[in-house]
């Protein structure tokens, strides 16, 4: 009868020469890595369970054609409720800092959207998602043809209360970054079920959406860590 083999325990290996001080701290580290993934499981079962939400208005948006290399073809408008594809499926949608008093898109939130791009087609296979910014159609499709968002549904909400009624805009025209995610009720009632931020309290101004990048994590995988990088748009 042949036994079975041993199972693979990578998170034990030792690599050779690892002084016991090493091993030792790097083991209190590993502790601390899987209670960090237990915590963040906790906090999305809650985020899953939160109540219904209020219900919110069938925003209208502009859009342009789906083709980047098109400057000048139809922009039509699309409801809020008409981003949804299918029932059940929750819509997301990336409040982008750029329009108004934003003259220039944001390096971050461009940083989010780079990625964004790149998993849109995953994501999408479970929820509908799309981008949201003050900015003209024209604007915003000039600036994702600079980034190569071939994946990217981007709506111009800048002529009506969209990022104001969901907390993303000042009456002055200011912007923040902002994750919101909508349901659809069988009824046709479109509900906010939940928004996060860079802020978090007063001490966290931008540390809020941190797990939507994988930039930051790899950074914090390094000696060095974050440090004072930030991410520019001439790259």
């Amino acid at each position: 009868m042949t036994s079975s083999p041993v199972p693979f325990r990578p998170y034990g290996t030792r690599l050779p020469d690892e002084s016991p001080q090493y091993t030792r701290a790097r083991e209190e580290l590993r502790l601390s890595e899987v209670e960090l993934m237990r915590q963040r499981e906790r906090v999305a079962q809650r985020r899953r369970e939160l109540p219904p939400g209020p219900a919110v208005e069938d925003h209208t948006f502009l859009e342009g054609p789906p083709w980047l290399d098109q400057d000048d073809g139809p922009v039509r408008p699309v409801r809020l409720s008409e981003l949804f594809t299918a029932p059940g499926r929750a819509l997301v949608v990336y409040q982008f800092m750029y329009g108004k008093l934003q003259q220039s898109p944001c390096p971050m939130c461009t940083m989010w959207l780079d990625g964004f791009n790149a998993v849109a087609h995953h994501l999408t296979r479970t929820a509908d998602f799309a981008v949201v910014a003050a900015a003209d159609p024209q604007q915003l499709r000039a600036h994702a043809r600079r980034r190569g968002w071939e994946r990217l549904r981007l709506l111009s909400c800048g002529a009506g209360t969209f990022k104001y009624d969901l907390g993303s805009e000042d009456a002055a025209g200011n912007q923040d970054s902002t994750v919101s995610v909508f349901t659809k009720d069988a009824d046709g009632t479109l509900r906010h079920q939940y928004s996060a931020r860079p802020a978090l309290a007063d001490d966290i101004e931008e540390r809020g959406i941190d797990l939507l990048s994988p930039v930051w994590h790899l950074l914090d995988l390094t000696p060095g860590g974050r440090g004072d990088w930030y991410p520019g748009l001439d790259y």
